[in-house]
């Protein structure tokens, strides 16, 4: 944490000595499993079996739910210190964290019924198997209620069609929840949350790991993965195509009240903001801690380049933005697990660290001069990493609009 380099600096207020050793943990994980692979695993695009596995023995795919569903029997805080602190070492394996707690555990918790959860929760909380959360739409991204999907009332089940992109876990996840059109109406209305099931893309690693595939869950039929993305960062995560072809799912799928999947998925959303958050502060926090390294050790002109005020301002801005995003972060994620309004408060903290992590990047690759701009050093994957923390739950230009709707009220426009 920066406050181990920074003389003067208090400790988190919002944090707990456990909560402080519980990232000490963390810390040590991500030495020992994360950094030694991160490299290989950005090369090459390959999904983190071993390390998803070793997170879901310690609870952490199921970090804030009891240990009799499966979950690691901690509370929300040490949720986000966990995305934090893993963050630091790979984004990828921060955001595998954040979607099976979040869109999967999250959803089932707050809006299923009691044999849906008996169904699944423990598969998800223990991560036996992988959740995904399909929102995304050629023409539903930042305008989450232009879902085009239809789902067709037949009696005892609905009928799906439509499409589905960028969705996180898309390929690997065999629970899925998806959006659909129900019934026609203004934008953000008549939309339902269904819960459908397939394989994973990667039988042989589940085997081989022992996660991610249980046999015992019916297939939706109609249900399948399209084509996968080749991206610019979270390489480690998969992105993966939905396609409904007549998907036919019985309606004790249906995830809460029809109708009400908007309103329930911007709830998913303001609380995904805060971990989009820690995922970007922990890239920043990454970022600044190698270029401080780096300062103090490359050598120009007889001196360390951390002697140099073209360079020692550059860390000293970002040790300064550091600890606000800090205050930010947890302040949002304190009033969020203490049950109060979070809503303004995940938008800022989401907004100020996703654009601290492409500023702290962009000047850790400055710091580090032409060795930054391979791969032989990490900034050059931390800085890919966190341009999709600016667009990811809701881009830097929605999060101002929410902003200054709350600040303002009527009289902020789009």
């Amino acid at each position: 944490m920066v406050a181990g380099y920074i003389a003067g600096m208090q400790r988190n207020p919002y944090l707990t000595d456990a909560h402080e050793a519980h990232r000490e943990e963390v810390a040590s994980f991500t030495r020992e499993f994360i950094v030694p692979v991160a490299g290989e695993l950005d090369r090459t695009q390959a999904y983190p079996w071993e390390n998803v596995k070793r997170m879901a023995e310690r609870g952490w795919l199921g970090i804030m739910w009891p240990r009799e569903a499966g979950g690691g029997g901690l509370d929300e805080m040490h949720y986000y210190v966990t995305l934090h602190e893993v963050a630091k070492a790979c984004a990828g394996h921060a955001v595998i964290i954040s979607v099976q707690t979040n869109l999967g555990t999250t959803s089932l918790h707050h809006f299923g019924t009691d044999w849906q959860k008996e169904t699944w929760f423990a598969k998800l909380a223990s991560g036996r198997i992988l959740a995904a959360f399909g929102l995304t739409e050629e023409e539903a991204g930042s305008d989450a209620g232009g879902t085009q999907t239809t789902a067709v009332d037949r009696g005892d089940h609905y009928v799906l069609n439509g499409r589905k992109i960028f969705i996180t876990h898309g390929g690997v996840a065999e629970f899925v929840i998806a959006t659909a059109r129900t019934e026609a109406g203004p934008r953000g209305q008549g939309i339902t949350s269904f819960i459908l099931a397939k394989d994973t893309i990667d039988p042989d690693a589940c085997r081989r790991v022992g996660i991610g595939h249980d046999p015992s869950i019916p297939r939706t039929k109609g249900f399948r993965v399209g084509r996968t993305w080749e991206k610019m960062g979270w390489r480690a995560v998969n992105w993966g195509e939905l396609l409904f072809e007549d998907a036919i799912v019985p309606k004790e799928q249906v995830l809460g009240e029809p109708g009400r999947g908007y309103a329930n998925f911007l709830r998913l959303l303001d609380g995904g903001r805060i971990g989009i958050a820690a995922v970007s502060l922990g890239i920043a926090e990454g970022a600044y801690e190698a270029a401080r390294q780096r300062a103090k050790d490359r050598r120009q002109f007889g001196r360390p380049i951390g002697s140099y005020q073209g360079v020692s301002f550059k860390l000293a801005d970002l040790a300064m933005e550091i600890q606000a995003g800090q205050h930010l972060l947890y302040h949002a994620a304190w009033l969020k697990a203490n049950g109060h309004p979070y809503k303004l408060e995940a938008s800022m903290a989401k907004l100020f660290c996703s654009e601290l992590a492409m500023r702290a990047t962009t000047q850790a690759v400055q710091v580090f001069g032409g060795l930054g701009y391979t791969r032989e050093a990490p900034v050059e994957k931390m800085m890919r990493d966190a341009k999709v923390c600016e667009i990811g739950e809701g881009t830097s230009e929605i999060q101002r609009m929410l902003i200054a709707r709350q600040i303002l009220g009527g009289l902020a426009s789009d």
